[in-house]
């Protein structure tokens, strides 16, 4: 008869594990459950998509190689004017034309906004046929009629409406090609920018602004401490598509003779009639600016993002990297922000 500190302990013993059942074969021939579960997942194996990704890649290098040995783009030429003393004066104004259009552009274009989702309706009419005129002319002739104001206007009178004149300018003397460019262009940008702002803030709550005139707050302090604000988001992309469209489009003032970027690398071919060159350093010149305000729209994007999105917390390169697979392991899904 054993103690009971013996029982005790023999009961108190851990058992055994579970011998696994090996698996088996249903009698139809199809596997069980077991063997399901512990299968080896395979990837589907897709040829189609591999054979055209190499195509690709071949006929990506074979452009690089043109590229690169065609003598006839005299990229030692290339490096020679890339830095030009003329260069970088046109580049200069381009970089001053395309800030004091956008800055100028968009505060029109916010007051624009506000006015469209005004109760007053001539504002709102005033407002809606601004946005219609400009969208509907292209910006090339809105350039060329501000440039050619003086044969529809000779002289601006500054006085009483239908009354005496205090003040007459000549504009012949007043518009001359950098003007017409900087207003014409900050006209189109207003009218386009005024959309984007009014797309942002559409996609506010109004229960926002509700909740800010039930304590006391005025309209203009709600627009400005609560609507904008959370409207920036959805402002923010749009507003960087179009600074980079804007600063590739001040190219088209060389057509009223204003010296910029393009217009500067003009002057030199048409001296020394090395064209391809001049175009390249210009290409290259438009590819840095648009690269860096790129860089920069995420860094602005991710700002306002924060709170909102998961990938706000991410950085530059890791974003990059799960784009572009070839340069990193990539998501599978787009990870931008926008």
């Amino acid at each position: 008869m054993s103690s009971p500190d013996t029982s005790a302990r023999t009961s108190a013993a851990p058992e055994p594990p579970p011998t696994p059942r090996p698996a088996t074969v249903t009698s139809a021939g199809r596997p069980t459950d077991e063997q399901l579960l512990g299968a080896r997942l395979v990837p589907l194996r897709r040829p189609g998509r591999w054979a055209a990704a190499l195509a690709l890649l071949v006929l990506f290098a074979m452009l690089v190689h043109t590229v690169l040995t065609n003598s006839r783009f005299q990229w030692g030429t290339v490096g020679d004017y890339f830095l030009n003393g003329s260069i970088l004066q046109g580049l200069a104004l381009t970089l001053w034309l395309t800030a004091a259009v956008m800055a100028t552009g968009y505060l029109l274009g916010i007051g624009v906004a506000v006015m469209r989702l005004s109760r007053n309706p001539v504002l709102t009419s005033l407002s809606f046929g601004f946005v219609w005129l400009v969208r509907s002319v292209p910006i090339l002739v809105q350039l060329l009629f501000w440039y050619e104001l003086a044969s529809l206007y000779p002289q601006l009178s500054f006085g009483i409406p239908f009354g005496p004149e205090f003040a007459t300018v000549r504009t012949a003397h007043l518009f001359s090609g950098v003007l017409a460019a900087y207003v014409g262009l900050s006209l189109d940008v207003a009218a386009f920018s005024s959309e984007i702002v009014r797309g942002g803030i559409l996609s506010v709550d109004p229960g926002q602004a509700e909740a800010a005139q039930a304590l006391g707050l005025g309209r203009a302090r709600i627009l400005r401490r609560i609507v904008l604000p959370q409207a920036m988001p959805a402002v923010v992309p749009a507003s960087g598509n179009l600074l980079i469209g804007m600063l590739k489009a001040t190219s088209i003032v060389s057509v009223i003779a204003v010296q910029d970027l393009l217009y500067s690398a003009q002057l030199i071919y048409n001296q020394n009639f090395l064209i391809v060159p001049l175009l390249l350093v210009t290409t290259l010149w438009y590819i840095i600016l648009t690269t860096v305000l790129s860089i920069g729209q995420f860094y602005v994007e991710r700002h306002f993002a924060r709170g909102r999105r998961r990938t706000a917390d991410r950085g530059f390169w890791q974003l990059f990297r799960g784009n572009v697979p070839l340069l990193g392991r990539g998501d599978g899904k787009f990870a931008g922000l926008s």
